[in-house]
């Protein structure tokens, strides 16, 4: 389904920041911490004073704990995005729940991005009850996707526009495309402020 059909049926969910946000771009990174990745992506952020939200999952933040608090140390912000990276979808609503609850054990955020964009209407009123704010996105790079060139990653990234909330991922199948893009990204958009959420 595209952004804007799922915008209009969960639109409740935050999908991009209000257009008051001049000048400012929200990028976010979903599925780490990982050693191959994420200390790159860190780098990069860091050479061109950006910040950044980190939608981590449980299990890579238990494996990795130093580079978790290298992303807090440098002034990033993160997000839960459930401890085994599950499909709302395939869940129920209970199970999903649990999951979330066992990430938030070791991710203190409030801040919540379903696994592959696929959360149902109970889930939701759920992670709502516990003060959740669901996270979505307007720009999508594809970063993940290897029949999405790393040229045409960049081309779907450089659409992000003030106030979008674009994605990118800090796992092994994105490290082509999010090499190339994510410095073109940030070189490229002069004037405009990067933003943790």
């Amino acid at each position: 389904m595209q952004t804007e059909l799922l915008s209009k049926i969960y639109p409740s969910l935050l999908w991009q920041m209000p257009k008051e946000e001049r000048d400012s771009l929200y990028l976010t990174f979903d599925d780490g911490p990982i050693p191959e990745l994420t200390p790159w992506v860190l780098d990069i952020l860091k050479e061109h004073n950006a910040k950044a939200t980190f939608f981590c999952v449980g299990e890579n933040v238990k494996k990795h704990p130093a580079i978790y608090q290298r992303i807090l140390d440098e002034g990033h912000s993160v997000g839960n995005h459930t401890f085994n990276h599950v499909k709302g979808w395939k869940m129920k609503a209970r199970s999903y729940i649990d999951n979330v609850k066992k990430a938030e054990r070791i991710i203190e955020s409030k801040l919540f991005r379903p696994p592959y964009g696929k959360v149902t209407r109970k889930q939701i009123i759920r992670l709502k009850k516990l003060g959740y704010r669901l996270v979505m996105w307007n720009v999508l790079t594809r970063d993940y996707d290897k029949r999405v060139s790393k040229e045409k990653c960049l081309e779907i990234a450089l659409k992000a526009r003030s106030g979008s909330i674009i994605v990118f991922h800090d796992n092994i199948k994105a490290t082509r495309n999010i090499k190339f893009a994510l410095p073109k990204l940030l070189a490229s958009k002069v004037g405009y402020k990067f933003n943790g959420l």
